[in-house]
């Protein structure tokens, strides 16, 4: 009895926590494109500069050297590439995607500062919707397998090997 009990608490606490997943994966999302747009400003700016100069990115990025502010700037911008470059990719991808694809794609969500901010703010969401309570759906069984797991492997050696009685 104390087993299904712990399971249906697991159930229910798998349920409450990833219900909250498509709106927090929802806001994850707006910061990531307000990310991407402030990149892509300092990106257009960059290769406009260059262009003025004559230079391509790579050409100018060559030319940030020979003092360490210059290498460090050089170094900086060089971060800054290839994060906008990756935020971009996971922005397009987490567009396409709907909020129950996106529990597939966690690793999506993988920029520190993005998500770091977004816990900082988010609250908690009734699962109102469709996705929400589907995901609550889903969360309920797998926090139920993980409770039934846990008790199965907790109680196995307690458990009475029942003896094979003659018939007869």
């Amino acid at each position: 009895m104390f087993g299904r009990t712990l399971m249906f608490a697991g159930g229910v606490a798998g349920a409450v926590a990833l219900s909250q997943f498509p709106e927090f994966s929802q806001q994850y999302l707006q910061r990531l494109a307000g990310q991407v747009d402030a990149l892509t400003a300092v990106v257009v700016d960059f290769d406009a500069t260059a262009a003025r100069s004559g230079l391509n990115r790579d050409e100018a990025l060559d030319q940030l050297q020979g003092t360490p502010f210059l290498e460090g700037r050089q170094a900086d911008m060089t971060r800054s590439f290839a994060r906008h470059a990756r935020m971009t990719q996971d922005l397009a991808l987490l567009r396409a995607m709907g909020p129950l694809e996106r529990l597939a794609l966690p690793h999506r969500m993988g920029d520190v500062a993005t998500l770091r901010a977004t816990w900082a703010d988010f609250r908690p969401a009734v699962p109102v919707t469709v996705e929400g309570m589907a995901s609550a759906g889903i969360g309920f069984a797998g926090g139920t397998a993980v409770i039934w797991g846990l008790w199965s492997l907790l109680t196995w050696p307690f458990r009475r090997v029942r003896a094979s009685q003659p018939t007869g």
